[in-house]
């Protein structure tokens, strides 16, 4: 598999005299892709229906000729002000029914349709000019769905679009009725027109409606995003790109990638841990210029699952500190290499940088770049530039299947997130604590939808939090080693306890008679060491007790190779979970040191050292902030 380094660059946002020195210096650096456009939109059209190229044209020469890839976006993050003139209902509106104004970007609804037109029309016009330039080779479409939590909106528009996607979903009023349990609390409705959106209501809206609207809010992504897919799939053979972002699960990234060819996401380490993770304040301090050790290496996996074909990028890399995260330290010397260099070991085809050089002016003035606002060298630099080198290097590295796969279902996140039960009860979170379980045991981890229909090739499959379990992916989990739960298959679809009550898994007689949620300062021990905290299950029924709780109460239950866990291990619970489906899988699970993590390829084993000191591991010495790889049959 090929390899490549990128960096974003804003043309637009230099003195022109400058492009020309900026492509040659990236080239020098080892990068050959370089994205542009995806927010010029109000220098591509500064009124509407008037295009002005020129400058776009000279850049794209300029980068090209230089020998740079030019990845074009399409500017629809950010519509410039007229378009508000022409459309003042498209902003998207909060749950408090506040507008969600001009002023910065994605300041739109994904429901209005006249934005959604207009996205299309400028997606042809860019497409009828550069669809056929050679030296575009690839397309970026929109930037960051869901980003400043931009998914559900409750305007005037939603509203309409959600009646007619209700009325599509359900036929007649009284089946939606009867799925939502409209009888509770005297909700029942007339007709669709009737239903409004769930928010603003005394107290929580019927959890059947907030999770429709959820579904419908995810769809409306989709619908948004094809449109501007057809405008392009018309006027251009080049491969088509989203970049999706850490932690926002608000859309179904599987559906809106079934359309397009390439996955990308934007990793930025060190505001990740300070900004979206929990986490003791020992872990956050020790790895406070690093990030956390398995948030970027998950989002690898979940990603290279959305492209097709697995193919999957990062289209922005942190190079230095942000300015978004509450608190924004520099990385420690190394990290921009290592997080480089852990991308491609998950099969990253381009790992691209953001940005260039770091903007001396508006809302992201403070985010560092490769090169300083003077346009002097950032530390980031000159570890891309190694990095560089380094692929230049190195023989291609042949992605392979993992031994273990992780079951990611974007639907089972909105309905824990309608119906927590819990304060602190996070699909997303219950999810990483099982990745990252695996990996401190040395194992390397594919992601799979919950559409899975054909684990073959997988020793062990986790699946928890799995909300809905489909029958296909039932059926498959009988040909593996594999473990469900805590709270799987707890629900329908339209988020009502079923009958029987779940887990309700094939060849394994157990079920789930009551829950409880704990909160952060309770935790109870399990026999032989660990402990389960924040959701707890009653187990019955005659599957075999494999590990309990000192009170007696079952946590893991089995019958042959299918298990089921009835609560959330803490840290030390899940290694010996993760240690025990290992062996009976035939798998090498291992106790890593802290900080250390492995990735292997169908060539060479990866070792990531995010500690701060450095590490001894199989005869190698791997410094803090360091990579190491080897070919697999020297390990």
């Amino acid at each position: 598999m090929n390899r490549a380094l990128g960096a974003c660059y804003y043309p637009e946002h230099w003195p022109e005299e400058m492009w020309a020195e900026d492509a040659a210096e990236m080239v020098a650096t080892g990068i050959s892709w370089v994205r542009i456009g995806e927010f010029a939109w109000s220098r591509i059209e500064p009124e509407p229906g008037r295009f002005d190229f020129d400058w776009l044209d000279r850049a794209i020469d300029v980068l090209s000729s230089a020998g740079l890839k030019i990845v074009l976006g399409t500017p629809t993050c950010t519509p410039p002000r007229w378009m508000l003139d022409r459309f003042p209902d498209m902003l998207a509106v909060d749950a408090q029914g506040h507008p969600r104004g001009f002023g910065s970007r994605r300041h739109y609804c994904f429901s209005h349709a006249g934005y959604r037109e207009a996205s299309g029309a400028i997606a042809e016009v860019l497409g009828d000019r550069y669809g056929r330039d050679p030296r575009i080779h690839g397309w970026q479409i929109d930037n960051e769905y869901g980003c400043h939590d931009t998914i559900l909106s409750y305007s005037d528009a939603a509203r309409v679009a959600f009646r007619a996607w209700l009325a599509q979903r359900y036929g007649d009023i009284e089946a939606l009725n009867e799925a939502w349990g409209n009888v509770f609390w005297s909700m029942e409705y007339r007709s669709f027109d009737e239903i409004d959106l769930p928010n603003l209501t005394v107290t929580q809206p019927n959890p059947s409606h907030e999770l429709a609207f959820r579904r419908f809010s995810s769809d409306q992504v989709v619908a948004y995003h094809e449109v501007q897919v057809a405008a392009l799939r018309a006027r251009t053979e080049a491969p088509l790109i989203h970049n999706y972002m850490g932690r926002v699960l608000d859309f179904d990234h599987f559906e809106v990638g079934a359309s397009i060819d390439i996955a990308s996401w934007d990793s930025y380490p060190i505001g990740f841990l300070s900004d979206r993770l929990e986490g003791t304040a020992e872990h956050k301090a020790r790895y406070l210029q690093q990030g956390d050790p398995d948030m970027q290496a998950f989002h690898h996996d979940l990603y290279r699952a959305v492209g097709r074909d697995g193919r999957w990028w990062v289209m922005e890399q942190q190079p230095g500190p942000v300015n978004w995260a509450p608190h924004n330290p520099a990385p420690l010397p190394g990290m921009v290499r290592l997080w480089s260099w852990e991308a491609f070991a998950h099969g990253a085809e381009v790992v691209s940088y953001f940005r260039w050089r770091q903007a001396p002016f508006a809302q992201e003035q403070m985010h560092a770049g490769l090169k300083r606002p003077d346009n002097a060298p950032a530390p980031g630099l000159a570890e891309a530039a190694q990095v560089g080198r380094e692929i230049a290097q190195m023989p291609d590295i042949a992605p392979q299947q993992a031994p273990v796969a992780l079951v990611f279902d974007y639907p089972s996140d909105w309905a824990w997130a309608t119906l927590p039960q819990g304060a602190d009860f996070s699909y997303f979170r219950l999810m990483l604590d099982a990745y990252r379980a695996l990996r401190r045991c040395g194992l390397s981890i594919d992601i799979v939808p919950s559409t899975t229909t054909d684990l073959s090739g997988y020793a062990l499959v986790l699946a928890p939090g799995l909300a809905t379990l489909p029958p296909a992916l039932a059926a498959a989990l009988q040909e593996t080693v594999a473990l469900v739960g805590p709270r799987s298959n707890a629900v329908t679809e339209e988020l009502r306890i079923p009958n029987p009550m779940g887990p309700a898994l094939p060849g394994l007689d157990v079920t789930a008679t009551r829950v409880e949620s704990l909160p952060p300062y309770v935790a109870r021990a399990v026999l032989g060491g660990g402990a389960v905290q924040h959701w707890v299950e009653d187990l019955d029924g005659s599957a075999d007790t494999l590990l309990e709780a000192d009170t007696g109460q079952p946590v893991l239950v089995g019958n042959g190779r299918m298990h089921y866990l009835g609560a959330w291990p803490d840290a030390e619970l899940w290694e010996r979970v993760v240690h025990g489906l290992a062996k009976e899988a035939g798998l090498p699970a291992q106790t890593l040191p802290e900080g250390l993590r492995l990735r292997d390829t169908a060539t060479h084993r990866f070792a990531f050292n995010y500690g701060p000191e450095l590490i001894e591991f199989q005869g190698k010495t791997i410094p803090a902030a360091g990579v190491d790889w080897w070919v697999i049959s020297e390990s």
